[in-house]
């Protein structure tokens, strides 16, 4: 083979392994820091670059939220109380120059710098706050280390406790009072049915008695009603009949007055009627009969009446003479 066609290949061969290896592929999620010389040049984004061979190398920056676990640590509570607490939290990179130029191995910082604030924080707390007050520790946490990791290029997003233990004895303290409290509760809701049951029975007795009453009130009345209405109906029907009677003896006394003008009866005739009605009101139950003042003057008439029906003394001896 002819020397210069190996030479050439060669070379051509060390050029692409040149271009290879200077031709750099960034993906999506991350950026590249890009240094000549050893001194910072640019930041290059996702697609293909290429770099000046020899000169320039690149350093990727993952620009994804990532989580960092902060082991657990023994901590102090203000009322003297030992508690172990871990925790997690979020972050993403804002700035791919600071989080390399700014901090030396930030996800060690970044721990240490969470244990130390977690334990400044639960250190204001009495335990039962602190076992309480999770939502308030997360934010104030995050709070710090937000401004903390400011500067280094970095956002804290979220940050979460994952469990904050309480020494054994007092664990099982707690375990016993919750288990008396529920007891407490369980006994004052039961107290409290029952207190509400004896006013819903008294209530519906209440309505019950309410209720008769009321009917036999309104039964009273109906009654009463019904009564007056009967009372009513009779007291109508006798004033009926007492109308209708008195109308018939008005309409008999007229036609008896009609008839009498009628027949123009003589005073004999009257007298002999008015005799009749004497004898009908003597043989009343009466003791004693009251005769008007006028009828004495009747009386006389009724006696000559009678001398023209009965014979005189002399027609009786001449009567009695024959039969001798």
């Amino acid at each position: 083979m002819n020397p210069s066609v190996v030479v050439i290949l060669i070379f051509v061969i060390l050029f692409i392994i040149i271009i290879a290896r200077y031709l750099v592929i960034i993906r999506p999620f991350e950026r590249g820091v890009v240094e000549r010389l050893g001194r910072y040049v640019r930041t290059i984004n996702p697609g293909l670059n290429l770099l000046i061979p020899f000169a320039e190398n690149v350093k990727k920056v993952d620009m994804r939220e990532s989580l960092i676990d902060v082991p657990p640590q023994e901590v102090i509570t203000k009322d003297n109380a030992l508690v172990t607490v871990d925790a997690v939290f979020y972050f993403e990179v804002t700035d791919p120059f600071r989080v390399l130029y700014n901090v030396s191995q930030f996800e060690i910082a970044a721990v240490k710098l969470a244990q130390t604030n977690l334990r400044n924080i639960i250190g204001e707390l009495e335990l039962d706050q602190t076992l309480t007050s999770r939502e308030m520790i997360n934010t104030r946490l995050r709070e710090v280390l937000d401004i903390a990791t400011d500067k280094w290029g970095v956002k804290v997003t979220r940050v979460e406790i994952k469990k904050i233990d309480p020494p054994l004895d007092i664990s099982e303290a707690m375990s016993r009072q919750m288990k008396a409290e529920r007891t407490k509760r369980a006994l004052i809701i039961e107290a409290e049915g029952i207190r509400q049951s004896d006013i819903l029975k008294g209530e519906g007795y209440k309505q019950a008695a309410i209720l008769e009453s009321e009917g036999k009130r309104q039964a009273s009345i109906l009654e009463s009603e019904g009564k007056a209405k009967a009372i009513e109906a009779i007291a109508l029907a006798e004033k009926t009949r007492l109308i209708l009677e008195s109308e018939g003896q008005a309409e008999a006394t007229r036609q008896v007055f009609q008839a009498i003008h009628t027949g123009k009866p003589t005073k004999d005739l009257i007298a002999i009627r008015y005799v009749e009605a004497l004898k009908a009101i003597a043989d009343g139950k009466a003791s004693k009969v009251f005769i008007p003042y006028e009828s004495s003057a009747m009386i006389g008439s009724i006696a000559q009446i009678a001398e023209v029906f009965h014979p005189s003394t002399e027609e009786k001896e001449t009567l009695s003479e024959p039969e001798k």
